[in-house]
């Protein structure tokens, strides 16, 4: 657990730290409330006349008032009757006129969906908070008199907020006893009478003012050495995606850049590889021995009959010639 609580502590100092302005850079302190306006809202508070919802109102709207110009303000309020829009007053500079008659007009009604409602308040947090860079500061406040009908929501989403950045204050409204966000929110007030509720309101702006100075690791670790083991793992999980991201999502992964890569240059074809020819060997041809040369013996003694016949003729002729001239 001291583990959790150490390491959560050192993270959460440097986060602090970080919403600090830079020289000549403009920031804000911001501030959602989330006001429970279920059914059970309507209920008187002990030993008062007034019920739970109207000494909210008058505590916010005498609070409200005071505030300085450089905190943006946002009411969100879950359940109420007759409120087209759950923004009674968007996140950002405010207007009096319009904020505190919006105030007056919210009547409660059913549910109590807290962990819906704690979603989108921080998401509208971490939504500003990029649109500033990180500059100013970041809170929640969170006004209810009941658990949650989403409580599995609220035990998801809180440790994931807290390790954003966002502070996360809780007013527990005529509670019988603590609410369940009373071990894990940064702070949490009981107020069982307007005048315990308006304090607690006021307490809170108070602080608000306050939201930028340093954060030192002791006091870091004081503040959260209480929390229970459980809720400090999931803190530190959180942290591994810290952002401003919608909670309860994983943050989107950048694509890099495209870059334009030059033509690759031409490569020459490789010639294709064919099967080298098999070299015939030949066996040598059998010996033959040569014929032996032609004898030289004198063959019978062969007459030329051709000759002597016509020499035979040509006389004949001649002497026939000779004896015709006597």
């Amino acid at each position: 657990m001291k583990t959790f609580c150490m390491v959560s502590a050192v993270v959460l100092a440097v986060l602090a730290s970080s919403t600090r302005p830079a020289l000549g850079q403009a920031s804000y302190d911001n501030v959602v409330i989330v006001l429970d306006a279920s059914g059970s809202m309507k209920s008187p508070m002990s030993g008062t006349g007034m019920s739970k919802i109207e000494a909210a109102k008058r505590a916010l709207k005498a609070v409200l008032e005071k505030l300085p110009q450089s905190t943006h303000l946002g009411l969100l309020v879950f359940s109420a009757k007759d409120l087209r829009d759950d923004w009674v007053c968007p996140l950002g500079p405010r207007h009096d006129e319009t904020l505190l008659p919006a105030i007056d007009r919210i009547e409660p009604n059913q549910d109590t969906p807290l962990g819906r409602y704690l979603k989108k308040a921080a998401d509208r947090l971490l939504e500003e908070r990029a649109k500033q860079f990180g500059y100013g500061s970041y809170r929640m406040l969170v006004l209810t008199d009941g658990e949650a009908q989403d409580q599995p929501l609220v035990d998801r989403y809180t440790p994931e907020i807290m390790a954003r950045g966002i502070t996360l204050d809780v007013i527990g409204v005529a509670m019988k006893q603590d609410h369940t966000l009373a071990t894990k929110a940064h702070s949490y007030r009981r107020a069982n009478d307007p005048e315990a509720l308006a304090r607690a309101v006021r307490e809170v702006f108070a602080e608000v003012s306050g939201a930028g100075n340093d954060v030192t690791l002791a006091e870091a670790f004081d503040f959260l050495k209480a929390i229970p083991s459980e809720t400090a793992s999931a803190m530190i999980q959180a942290l591994c995606n810290s952002g401003n991201h919608p909670i309860g999502t994983q943050p989107a992964v950048a694509k890099p850049p495209t870059v334009l890569k030059p033509a690759p240059a031409p490569t020459a074809v490789a010639p294709v590889a064919t099967a080298p020819v098999p070299k015939v060997v030949r066996s040598p041809a059998p010996f033959v021995p040569p014929p032996p040369p032609p004898s030289h013996r004198p063959g019978p003694f062969k007459i030329p009959f051709a000759p002597i016949i016509l020499l035979i003729v040509l006389a004949v002729v001649a002497k026939r010639l000779i004896g015709g001239r006597r």
